[in-house]
Formats: C-alpha cells, structure tokens, sequence
C-alpha cells in the first residue's frame, strides 16, 4: 500500500469550474494540485513491465507493444503533461476538462472508439474523503487519472498484475477496467463499516448519557452518508449503463463480472439508507433520552417536595407560638416535657409512611 499525504476532498468539496463563457475544453488547473506521477503497468500472458514514467513521451515505445497497457496519473496539476497524453492516447478535449474539473457525477460516455467513465473512491480516517477517478477504455489500453497522489484503493489490481501466474494477464484491457471499478466500488464496504459502528457506538451513548456533542456528531454523519449517496446513485447508473449498452471495448464475458460490480453498487445503497434510516432514528432515540431524562429529574424532585410537605405543616403548626396563659387550648403541646423528640418522630414516621406508600406504588425503585 502506497504511502503520502491525505488524498481527496472533505465533505465541503470545491467545484473547481471553469470560468463561466469559457470554451468547451478549456483546462483550468487547480494551483493547489500536485504534480502529475506517471505510473506504467503493461504486460500480457508471458510479458510484464511496471514502469515509473518521468515523461509522458516514454510511453510511445510501450503502446502496440503489448497486449494491454495501464497508465495511472496521480496528480493534475501540469497542464502541459496532461495535453501532452491527451495527443499521446488521442483524448477528446471534453473527456479532459472532465478530468481537470473534478466535480463530475460518475458517468460513461463515449467518444469515439474510447469510452470515458468517472468514478469515485471514498475514504474515512478522520473524516470522509472523496475523490475523482477518471479512466479512459481504449483497445488495449486503460488510461486513469486520480486528483492526488498517495493511498488508493487500487493496491490489489496491482498486486494480482505483478503475479507470473495471475490470470489477469491473460485477459484484455476490459477485465483491467473491470477489476479497477470493481476495487473503487468494494472500497465503500469497509467505510460503511465503520459508520455502522460509530453509529452503534452512538447509540449507546445517547442511552446512556445524552448531550449536545452526541447530536453534533449524528449530525456529522448524517451529512456524510448524504455525501456517499450522492456519489454512490450515480455510480449505479454508470455502472448499469456498462451492463445494459452494447460496448464494442467490453466483451459479453466481462460484461457479466460488470453484472456483478452493479450488484454490488446496489448493496451499498440499500447499506447507506439503512445507515441513514438508523441515523435519523438515534435523533428520535436522543430526544426521547433526554425527555426521560427530564421526567426522571422531575420526578425525583416531586418526590423531595411531596416528602417536605406535611413536614413542613407539621413545623409550621407546631411553631405558631399562641400565648398558652391565655388559653389552655393555646398549643398545650409547647409545655411538654417530650414535646421536641415527639415532634421530630412524628415528622419521621409521616416520612417513612410516605416513602413505603411511593415505593410500594412503583414510583421509587422497582415497587412490588
């Protein structure tokens, strides 16, 4: 797995568009993005070269060479590099400003005798990334740009490519297109793993002590399942759109294995809806939590109130203070020699009266 720096965009993407009135075609480089790496993977059956590539016109003497050629870019922030391979594999100048201008839905479209298809990888570390992978499907070859260079999810078609005895290598350029697809597609299981934990993760927090940083974080992801379903319906689409149309680069062999990529797609919706089905259910858990929690509160200092009640008539009788030479019915009871402690037992006995009586009703603890 390749190391590098954090790859992507946060939630909040960019939409690096061109300037509006701009002709069609029109590069506008981002001047944040990195610098284009060229990485060659070419082979067939008894053939195999992975390549890095300082120029683009290197590749010249690998093309027709062999049976299939994968050229991956990471980075698009050479605008010379990228005209340079856009004459090299003869891409249509739409294909490439779609390249540049890393906002696309995931889509296919043909242009020629090439078929461009967009695509998105997604990551989840401290936060949600998500990324452009933008792949051209030529007669044997297979042309891919990601926005940034370092860890991607393609790391397992190029380990079955560097194996003598892998059976890739037997196959054409539409398996390669396949089997990358297939890896950026099985990349959303594992993140949607992880928000299927923090969600479980939540919900035992809000039971067991809501709070205001519980709801910011349901909130967040909330906002970041949106964010995969709005990257991953289209991709559906584009991936359904492989298995339905008649492709001249894609045989009815590998058209079958697309079938399969498309169910997969159709998985991770119906995972991302439970997800955000289960998301906006621990709100409805929150504030239910809260509401019980506030019951609780109100219960627990009605009960202190009603315990204090007839203490305090009994305290406030017994201190009314009438002149007793006056009257003999003037609160006899001041002149009792046991007339405090009595006071002070009767007050405890209405307690524990009124304590056994809530608790036998159920109101404190478990009751009967």
């Amino acid at each position: 797995m390749r190391k590098g720096s954090s790859r992507g965009h946060s939630l909040r993407r960019a939409s690096r568009r061109g300037q509006p009135g701009a002709p069609p075609g029109t590069l506008f480089i981002d001047p944040e993005s990195p610098q284009p790496q060229i990485h060659l993977f070419a082979y067939g059956p008894d053939q195999f070269v992975e390549q890095k590539i300082s120029a683009p016109d290197e590749l010249r003497k690998y093309l027709g060479q062999y049976p299939v050629v994968w050229v991956n870019v990471d980075g698009l922030g050479s605008e010379a590099v990228l005209l340079q391979l856009g004459e090299l594999f003869h891409l249509h100048p739409l294909a490439l400003e779609d390249v540049v201008h890393v906002h696309q839905r995931a889509k296919v479209d043909q242009f020629g005798e090439q078929y461009f298809i967009v695509t998105h990888m997604v990551s989840l570390r401290e936060q949600l990334e998500i990324e452009q992978i933008s792949l051209f499907l030529g007669q044997g070859v297979v042309l891919t740009f990601q926005e940034q260079p370092g860890w991607d999810c393609l790391d397992p078609v190029r380990d079955r490519l560097r194996k003598s005895d892998s059976r890739m290598r037997a196959l054409e350029a539409d398996y390669l297109a396949y089997a990358l697809l297939d890896a950026v597609t099985d990349q959303y299981f594992p993140v949607l793993e992880q928000f299927g934990e923090r969600l479980e993760d939540l919900e035992d927090r809000i039971i067991a002590k809501p709070s205001r940083t519980v709801v910011r974080e349901i909130h967040d992801v909330k906002r970041q399942l949106l964010a995969i379903r709005r990257t991953i319906w289209p991709q559906r689409e584009a991936l359904n759109s492989l298995v339905r149309d008649e492709i001249l680069q894609i045989s009815p062999e590998t058209r079958l294995y697309f079938r399969d990529c498309y169910d997969h797609a159709v998985r991770i919706i119906d995972l991302v809806e439970t997800d955000r089905e289960v998301s906006s259910d621990l709100m409805d858990l929150y504030l239910s939590s809260l509401s019980n929690r506030m019951n609780e509160i109100m219960k627990v200092l009605t009960l202190i109130s009603t315990l204090f009640i007839p203490l305090t008539f009994i305290v406030g009788v017994y201190g009314m203070n009438f002149n007793h030479f006056s009257s003999p019915w003037n609160m006899p009871e001041l002149n009792w020699y046991y007339g405090y402690p009595l006071c002070l037992g009767v007050m405890a006995a209405v307690a524990c009266c009124q304590f056994l009586y809530f608790w036998r009703k159920g109101w404190i603890g478990s009751g009967k």
